[in-house]
């Protein structure tokens, strides 16, 4: 478990290090990145889980995100229904803040799932660690199409 922690936050450290090289690069006054890391967090496509016609609605099912970038991710419950939100994204992320109606999470660890029991949206802060293939659903309804991937470059 020593080493993995140990490689993880190594490649963390260096995710970092290469996002700072990579903006001491880009001096150019130009607001388009070209799809380049930075350090300033970028927003991913809100998730949105049920609406007013259908609790199993999903808006979007893939994300692609870099390693080392620094994300916000809205992800809202617009069903009737409860929504426990599951992804293994979050134990390969370091963890900024959970946000849910302006108040703020900092914890040391990454959070076992997202429980929506009302309408709403929690709002989760990371900078993806590392490149690999994440799945998303939601718990027990993933057969009726509530589930989905998360691609890290």
């Amino acid at each position: 478990m020593r080493k993995f922690l140990m490689a993880l936050m190594a490649a963390t450290l260096a995710a970092m290090l290469q996002s700072q090289a990579v903006m001491a690069q880009d001096d150019d006054d130009d607001d388009d990145d070209g799809g380049q890391v930075t350090l300033a967090s970028k927003d991913l496509p809100e998730l949105i889980l049920g609406s007013a016609e259908d609790d199993f609605a999903v808006n979007q099912t893939s994300f692609e995100l870099e390693a080392g970038q620094a994300y916000r991710w809205k992800i809202t419950s617009q069903g009737n229904l409860e929504y426990k939100f599951f992804t293994d994204l979050f134990r390969n992320v370091w963890m900024n803040q959970i946000v849910i109606n302006d108040l703020e999470v900092h914890m040391n660890g990454a959070p076992a799932w997202l429980e929506f029991d009302a309408h709403g949206t929690i709002q989760v802060q990371f900078v993806a660690a590392r490149p690999g293939f994440h799945t998303w659903s939601v718990r027990d309804l993933e057969k009726n199409g509530m589930q989905g991937t998360i691609i890290v470059k």
